[in-house]
């Protein structure tokens, strides 16, 4: 399998599943995404239909491999990262009611759907840098889940240090503290003044520095970084088997605002998984949602909610599929993404926006609506559910009209936002014994301005023993 950039890279410039695993951002400033997306029969689906997590995940993902990777590497790799999952089910499927289902993806080492991504990266990671006997610096922004997810999955490795940015008093608590109370010699948390975007905008220049990116091989472990959702779709096929047989379509509900893990999902749907349509789940930062009502992508500014993980106006995944709507014309997509740098917004058009809205169905719910669907499920069926979990039920049944199953992704565990689910439920909750002592753990992290060259000093002078 080749990959190619969003923003230009031509046919003699196509890279391997290596390279972009291991470089996330092209030298262009786009995305990598492969050439073709291969498809699996009716007949492959249904002999997949019975295939336990690891062996799914083997099969889809050595599709999109190269040579350096065999099939008992990927599923020693899948073994792996999943072994620490906390259920005997490593995506336990809930149904709450008659054609409506919650994914729980929150069993993982931080409690978020993360983790399916980020224990998985890790250990490709390692395999590439074994063999070619190097080291990396991995540099990642959060707006809360991915920050611990990656510092989880790459703490004590001898083969990386760990640079993580994350918007300053803009994430939960715990969210925080799960990425500040861990004290390996090669984590480095950053608290950026501003916002996620900024923090997004900080890593991206840094990917596009080529000199700094070469001196210190800096890699990625944000959704960027095609290895990542790639891995996500992995749980699209394995919820779908659950429940229905490939003859019949079903449709998810994502809570997004960076659009990986939607993207992930109509990944799937291109790979031949029988979904009818997937609900853009987004809360106040509404950009997403707007966009597929009105196929503009305007920019505004970023509102704090209480799903602070999709409190993004810029979602760097949604450029892949600006790239497949445009025919895979970089020419249009950086013109395309100029306008939105220049002006703050582009328009799609309306064909464009109608071919998209045969699979994607955009929606807003705000704090309010959040905190009532929290409060319905707890009373009704007696399930705690995250704000973020919440915005995508929300959001599934105000699409009553969709016939077929609606499975809603549930992507962080309660516990993660327990102020939020308390003043929904309005009763404490016990928190897991595992992190019960979090609040009182010691912090190491340091704050620094929304500055490029302030960052890049910062990095240079943790690493400058470590890289010649």
């Amino acid at each position: 399998m080749n990959y190619i950039s969003t923003r230009g890279f031509t046919g003699k410039n196509n890279k391997s599943f290596s390279e972009v695993t291991m470089e996330g951002l092209a030298s262009d400033g786009g995305l990598y995404v492969p050439e073709n997306i291969p498809k699996f029969s009716k007949l492959e689906l249904d002999q997949m239909s019975s295939l336990s997590y690891v062996e799914l995940c083997t099969k889809i993902i050595l599709k999109y491999t190269d040579e350096i990777f065999t099939e008992s590497d990927i599923k020693d790799i899948a073994i792996d990262s999943y072994k620490n999952f906390n259920s005997g089910d490593i995506a336990p499927l809930i149904e709450i009611e008659e054609n409506k289902y919650i994914l729980e993806l929150f069993h993982g080492p931080t409690l978020a759907f993360k983790d399916f991504a980020l224990q998985f990266l890790s250990r490709v990671f390692n395999l590439i840098l074994e063999k070619n006997n190097k080291r990396i610096t991995i540099i990642g922004a959060t707006s809360g889940d991915t920050g611990s997810a990656a510092i989880e999955a790459f703490k004590n490795n001898k083969k990386a240090s760990i640079f993580i940015l994350h918007p300053k008093g803009k994430v939960s608590d715990f969210q925080r503290k799960q990425m500040t109370t861990v004290h390996s010699e090669n984590v480095y948390n950053i608290a950026i003044e501003g916002n996620f975007d900024d923090c997004q905008t900080l890593v991206k220049k840094l990917f596009m520095d080529n000199n700094f990116k070469t001196k210190y091989n800096l890699a990625s472990v944000n959704s960027i970084n095609w290895c990542r959702v790639l891995a996500q779709v992995v749980y699209y096929f394995y919820s779908t088997f659950k429940i229905k047989n490939n003859k019949d379509l079903v449709n998810f509900s994502v809570p997004t605002g960076n659009f990986g893990d939607a993207y992930a999902g109509y990944i799937a749907k291109k790979m031949g998984l029988p979904i009818n349509k997937i609900i853009i789940a987004t809360n106040s930062n509404d950009i997403l949602a707007r966009f597929f009502s009105s196929g503009e992508y305007k920019v505004s500014k970023v509102i704090s909610t209480l799903s602070p993980s999709m409190d993004i106006q810029v979602a760097s995944n949604f450029e892949r599929l600006l790239f497949e709507s445009l025919n895979n014309d970089a020419d249009l997509v950086n013109k395309n993404m100029d306008d939105l740098q220049k002006n703050g917004f582009f328009k799609l058009s309306d064909d464009i926006l109608k071919s998209l809205n045969n699979t994607f169905i955009g929606i807003s719910i705000n704090d309010h609506s959040t905190l009532k669907c929290m409060n319905y499920f707890y009373k009704k069926f007696g399930i705690i559910v995250d704000p973020h979990t919440a915005v995508g039920l929300q959001a599934s049944y105000i699409n009553s009209n969709l016939q077929e199953p609606i499975i809603t992704l549930a992507t962080a565990h309660a516990d993660k936002f327990s102020q939020s689910v308390e003043k929904a439920i309005g009763k404490k909750m016990n928190t897991l014994s595992n992190y019960n002592n979090i609040f009182e753990r010691e912090e190491k992290f340091k704050d620094l301005n929304n500055n490029l060259d302030i960052l890049k000093n910062y990095i240079s002078e943790n690493l400058k023993y470590q890289f010649v």
